[in-house]
């Protein structure tokens, strides 16, 4: 059962008795229901663009929100200018974050994203923290906040939420619904985020190149692999990064 506590973590606490409508008319997923386990879950701009990526968790009494910790305090000023009159309040819970694989432990939750990563828990103590989860992820391709996942540039479905389990279309009205709603009904996809096997070792940004073509951007690598944001019309073939040789795993 190998895990650790992760300190780039911090967890908010959302209370007050109009916590759950108030998070449901602004987050891409339902609030589950107590006992339900972890829901990930993202705000979005007005215009449809990423601003945060989240777990939720509600505990019956409180949700918690887990969330990167250099982000939390835009996050809950963020959340503070559409709480206008509603009974809410939104405040550090003082909970550490543990991961882990295996079978999880008491308390501890399954990660809603991919199997692979296993699972999360709050305000319990980690174990061993030899794993490699940067490998986990791009094998995955689970993208990162701040990383693959930009404020203000990311679309979430280029990113994979429906993969992940990060977005329902079939639940009400949320923050930037309308355009998420109409790349899913009227477009199809021509860009987003794919798992790439890398030769080579490029910088986190590195343009990836088509010939003399701009193809996308090589993120986070790790075993032998990568995760890039791609124009798939032109990911065909073996594409460059910087001084690394690129070339999308559809496996």
């Amino acid at each position: 059962m190998p895990g650790e506590r992760t300190d780039d973590r911090m967890v908010l606490r959302i209370g007050g008795t109009d916590r759950e409508g108030f998070l449901h008319g602004l987050v891409t997923r339902d609030i589950a229901a107590p006992g339900a386990g972890l829901v990930y879950s993202a705000l979005l701009t007005p215009q449809g663009k990423y601003l945060f990526d989240f777990f939720l968790l509600n505990r019956g009494e409180d949700i918690l929100l887990d969330v990167k910790a250099d982000v939390a305090p835009k996050l809950a000023q963020r959340l503070m200018m559409y709480k206008l009159r509603a009974d809410v309040v939104i405040e550090d819970s003082g909970l550490s974050v543990a991961r882990g694989l295996g079978e999880p432990p008491e308390g501890g939750l399954a990660d809603p994203r991919d199997p692979s990563l296993g699972w999360r828990g709050y305000g319990m103590e980690g174990g061993d923290p030899a794993v490699d989860w940067d490998a986990l992820r791009v094998a995955a391709c689970i993208p990162e906040t701040g990383v693959e996942l930009i404020p203000d540039d990311t679309f979430i479905l280029e990113a994979g939420f429906e993969r992940l389990g990060g977005v329902d279309h079939r639940k009400g009205c949320y923050v930037g619904q309308e355009v998420t709603a109409r790349m899913k009904h009227k477009t199809e996809l021509r860009k987003g985020l794919a798992t790439v096997d890398v030769a080579g070792v490029a910088p986190v940004g590195t343009p990836v190149m088509a010939g003399e073509k701009p193809a996308g951007t090589l993120y986070t690598q790790a075993g032998g692999q990568g995760i890039a944001y791609l124009r798939f019309d032109r990911a065909e073939g073996e594409m460059t990064a910087g001084d690394a040789k690129v070339a999308w795993n559809r496996r």
